[in-house]
């Protein structure tokens, strides 16, 4: 059975989408640390992010960074966080997080609340 992150990509469950190449796929998480949490998945469905070939991770980490470099410049942070857990979907992924000090990575913080308006108007800014 396909993962959830499979089927976004598919397009079967809709998702704020921000980038996207014939190997990666980049969204909003919509339950987000902070605003501009984005998710970077490979399309192939891979459970462990050090299982993918030397080169699929290599290029899935450019791919991130291209990202991670769009989230820095359009929303105001020190820095974007690379954390990688892999435990809360069996689909390898990245969190890009956009952080201003190190407590804004605290996955087990209350996560913010916002309006499809709100993910809709975050996404458009990281897609220009």
């Amino acid at each position: 059975m396909a993962t959830i992150f499979s089927r976004i990509i598919a397009g079967e469950i809709p998702c704020y989408k921000v980038a996207e190449d014939d190997r990666h796929f980049a969204f909003l998480d919509i339950n987000p640390l902070t605003k501009g949490h984005t998710l970077v998945v490979p399309k192939r469905e891979v459970d462990y992010i050090f299982d993918l070939e030397d080169d699929e991770l290599q290029q899935m980490i450019v791919f991130a960074k291209r990202i991670a470099r769009k989230i820095k410049s359009k929303i105001e942070c020190k820095k974007v966080a690379m954390v990688v857990l892999g435990l809360e979907v069996a689909h390898a992924h990245i969190h890009l997080i956009p952080i201003n000090n190190e407590n804004d990575v605290d996955f087990h913080k209350e996560k913010l609340k916002l309006s499809p308006k709100e993910f809709t108007a975050i996404a458009e800014m990281l897609i220009r």
